[in-house]
């Protein structure tokens, strides 16, 4: 048993160059353009509206109470909740300045069995949640499609699991009127599949031509946000603040729980650490830089969509152009849709960047197959890894439904941050004297009250959550049992 919580020596994690090494070629100002990326996407743009108003299934169940204009308050509690686990990431990150993101610090501070259970949640919060970010970003595209009078088939642009699920009888009635072949309808998201397939192979290039597209794409839904929030300031009628918060205190924790998918991201960058240039003092930039600018770009947007139309209003793919339409500003509409199209990509880039490394890391350790850890000789990217992740995501994002795949990655997302909290105490206790270019001010409160902070906000989560995510750890556990313990290179 000792054997599972064996720790592998920080003095393992090499920084040096070779063959199957990445590129460092990134400075902090790329890593705060890369966190920008992955967190200001599918959360602000799409998932606001099922944060707002509350989620209700095709059956009539109330899934999750809505949290109304208070939304802000939802937007505030996460900045504090992420802020904890960001200062936790922060020095753990600059510390150890390798690929693996929470995995690896996992790996250095509580043993490989905690290693291997953060790495498999780190699937969710990546490849998992990217199904979600693709389905959100078909939406918006469909919206500007219509914008030039181009409608494709709805067949062609929702998956089964979503026209099952969905409360709205015109998405729900594809069941029956889709086409058909074997009996079976055929429902499938296919611009979201070919969103997938594009931006795999933009990462396949290499990360410098990757952080470029995603330095363009975040000045774009910069600009795009801030349009947003000038031309809705002018329409914000103070009525639809009222009821400020509709379900209470209930309302505001549930919302959050559901909003978290806004945040996720953050921590991505961590998982470019062994493509940094001075990691130890750009990694902390990147990531506290990032998160703050968000927080505040999130409460502001919260406050002008709640305030432009009725929250209720806000129930659909796209809640931001919805609220502008709803308003009678229909170009603008367009044009918000026009930037959440691109927002959206960054955010696919940057969680599809991830996910590789994370199984890079794990397969340097023995715990993944070797191919997962092969480097192209040309590209210096984990090559295999990313097509292998572009594919699962691919497939995923043409039949599923979105609001699932928040819950999941959002629990997955919230354990391993609550684990890196943990992390930080456990190695300040075991190796006090090691060297920390960045130091969690307070830690001995900052790092229980995240953990803490993580747990609650999983509560917020509905049962199906839970349930999903503990079938998912027992295929995790089977797979270490089966594979990983036996192939571990700490264990041999």
């Amino acid at each position: 048993m000792s054997k599972l919580f064996r720790t592998k020596p920080i003095a393992e994690y090499s920084e040096g160059e070779g063959p199957q090494s990445l590129r460092r070629a990134l400075g902090a100002g790329d890593l705060i353009l890369l966190s920008i990326g992955a967190v200001i996407g599918a959360g602000i743009f799409s998932s606001i509206g099922t944060a707002a108003v509350g989620e209700v299934h095709a059956n009539g169940e109330i899934v999750r109470m809505g949290a109304g204009p208070a939304l802000v308050l939802s937007f505030l509690l996460l900045g504090v909740v992420c802020g904890l686990a960001a200062l936790c990431y922060a020095e753990l990150s600059a510390m150890i300045p390798q690929a693996g993101s929470a995995y690896a610090y996992s790996y250095a501070t509580l043993g490989e069995f905690v290693a291997w259970i953060i790495g498999w949640d780190l699937i969710l919060e990546y490849a998992v949640g990217n199904v979600a970010v693709a389905i959100a970003w078909s939406g918006y595209f469909n919206s500007l499609l219509s914008g030039f009078g181009i409608v494709l088939p709805e067949w062609l642009t929702h998956g089964y699991r979503t026209a099952l699920l969905s409360s709205d009888p015109a998405v729900h009635g594809l069941l029956t009127s889709a086409p058909r072949i074997a009996g079976i309808p055929i429902l499938l998201n296919i611009p979201a599949f070919l969103i997938v397939a594009f931006v795999t192979w933009l990462l396949v290039m290499g990360v410098k031509e990757s952080a470029r597209a995603n330095a363009v794409m975040v000045g774009i839904k910069l600009l795009v946000l801030a349009f947003f929030v000038i031309v809705g300031f002018g329409h914000i009628d103070a009525a639809n603040y009222h009821p400020f918060a509709p379900n209470g205190w209930r309302g505001i924790h549930q919302g959050a729980a559901i909003v978290f998918f806004a945040y996720i991201g953050f921590d991505a960058i961590s998982t470019a650490a062994e493509e940094t240039r001075n990691p130890q003092r750009n990694m902390p930039l990147g990531i506290l830089g990032g998160l703050a600018i968000c927080t505040v770009i999130y409460m502001v947007v919260g406050v002008v969509a709640t305030g432009i139309v009725p929250y209720k209003e806000l129930k659909a793919a796209d809640p931001l152009s919805r609220a502008l339409e709803v308003a009678g500003m229909k170009q603008a509409s367009w044009i918000v849709s026009a930037g959440a199209v691109v927002a959206l990509t960054a955010v696919l880039l940057v969680f599809q960047y991830g996910q590789p490394r994370i199984f890079m890391a794990m397969a340097r350790d023995g715990l993944l197959p070797g191919w997962a850890a092969r480097i192209h000789p040309r590209y210096r990217t984990p090559m295999q890894g990313t097509v292998v992740t572009g594919v699962v995501v691919g497939v995923a994002a043409l039949i599923f439904d979105e609001n699932e795949i928040y819950d999941l990655t959002n629990i997955g997302t919230l354990a391993a941050f609550a684990i890196v909290c943990l992390g930080v105490l456990v190695l300040r206790r075991r190796q006090p004297e090691r060297a920390r270019p960045f130091r969690v001010p307070l830690v001995w409160a900052v790092a229980p009250l995240g953990a803490l902070a993580c747990v609650y906000t999983m509560a917020g989560l509905p049962m199906e959550a839970w349930l999903r995510f503990a079938v998912w750890l027992v295929i995790g556990f089977a797979i270490y049992f089966f594979y990983s313990r036996t192939h571990s290179r700490l264990q041999a």
